[in-house]
């Protein structure tokens, strides 16, 4: 296999696309130059829509998580009061990071591999009168969970309008669809390394009038991380500090070919690589970990089933070249992870398919040879509304 690319299937960094990794490989450009300007300005542009806003994003070089400690340090105070909502691991991350930097933070746990409820949300809300913040993470990798991020910023507002809502959405958004704007959320974070198509080292945050207005208040501790900074520097076509310039050069690319593809046909190749994924796993006899009402529409995970040897059976799938992800936290050894976003194609999801059943029925696991390609293939057909080929048997 070692002459062949490996078919990267977990949740980030994503593979990249053979124009993204060029563009990577460019000679350096001077960064308070008019090129970088325009490229500044083509990205943060480009990104609004997705976003689902028409207010400033500032382009930090950052992982995801620099994203993440920026949504907190520039909208609050020491002693505030903030709401975790988390349902993983990244959530447990984001109220951890509020919780160091001193906000008074109360922590509404669901159980993993479920989303948060918006009937305990505003319960929980109730309790904590007064809260300036609420933290969700939209898309949920550790467990293969999607929050409804509408439903619960509505229960947000209409028991504590006047708290900011900060999401975490790294791992989701330019996969599948977002409204900043429309749902009243304040603080949206990114990363370059999932939906975007590019190596790790960039985050993107947009922030509402109403967390621009806050930057003005809050007093926890920032300078590189300054929000503000970025916005101001962003005015005149720069950056405040060195950007990392060979991922800002894949962004760039990463945008350009997800314009040309259109929002709607990522988020429904997406939306189709998911539904393939989940389809082929269960065929496979591996049950799935997350509640059916709120699957992930960029990673799934499966819970290791009893009897199986996971450490050889992953080093026989990773030997024919396909990379899943194992559990994290409290979930390690316990499920596996299949990552499909970026520049996931319905393809390369067979493959890891195919890899997976092959590898299960040397293992002499109780599998149907060729089932679960045909169960991806075929949820991947209804999933583009091709109902009429969808059925056992068809042929296009």
């Amino acid at each position: 296999m070692d002459r062949f690319e490996p078919n990267l299937r977990i949740p980030g960094p994503t593979a990249l696309p053979p124009s993204v990794r060029t563009a990577g490989a460019r000679q350096m450009i001077n960064h308070r130059g008019p090129e970088f300007s325009a490229m500044l300005a083509r990205i943060i542009d480009g990104m609004k829509p997705f976003f689902g806003t028409t207010s400033d994003v500032a382009m930090l070089t950052t992982a995801g998580s620099g994203g993440l400690e920026a949504a907190i340090v520039n909208t609050l105070s020491a002693g505030d009061k903030v709401l975790a909502v988390s349902i993983g691991a990244f959530g447990d991350r984001f109220a951890k990071i509020a919780r160091i930097y001193g906000a008074d933070v109360t922590k509404l746990d669901a159980e993993w591999g479920y989303a948060a409820a918006a009937d305990e949300v505003r319960e929980r809300l109730r309790s904590v009168p007064g809260t300036k913040a609420v933290l969700l993470t939209h898309n949920e990798t550790s467990t293969g969970v999607m929050n409804p991020i509408q439903e619960l910023a509505a229960a947000i507002h209409e028991e504590a309008p006047d708290a900011l809502i900060l999401v975490d959405s790294v791992s989701g958004l330019g996969a599948v669809p977002f409204e900043m704007d429309a749902w009243g959320v304040d603080v949206v974070v990114t990363g370059s390394q999932k939906a975007w198509m590019a190596a790790p080292g960039l985050s993107m945050v947009a922030a509402s009038p109403r967390a621009w207005a806050a930057m003005e208040h809050a007093t926890m501790p920032r300078f590189y991380l300054d929000l503000r900074a970025h916005r101001d520097a962003a005015a005149a076509g720069e950056t405040p500090f060195t950007p990392a310039i060979a991922v800002v050069f894949q962004v760039d690319e990463g945008l350009r070919i997800m314009q040309a593809e259109g929002a709607d046909g990522i988020f429904a190749r997406h939306e189709t690589c998911a539904a393939a994924t989940r389809a082929g796993l269960a065929a496979l006899g591996f049950e799935l970990f997350a509640d059916e009402r709120h699957f992930s529409r960029t990673v799934t995970a499966a819970t290791v089933p009893d009897g199986l040897d996971w450490k050889a059976f992953n080093g026989e799938v990773k030997r024919r070249g396909v990379v899943l992800a194992g559990g994290q936290g409290k979930l390690t050894g316990k499920i596996f992870r299949v990552g499909h976003l970026g520049s996931v194609t319905l393809e390369e999801i067979l493959g890891a398919i195919s890899t997976l059943e092959i590898v299960s029925l040397e293992g002499r696991r109780p599998v149907e040879p060729g089932s679960a390609v045909a169960a991806a293939q075929r949820a991947a057909l209804a999933s583009q509304g091709i109902a009429a080929l969808a059925v056992a048997g068809a042929t296009v």
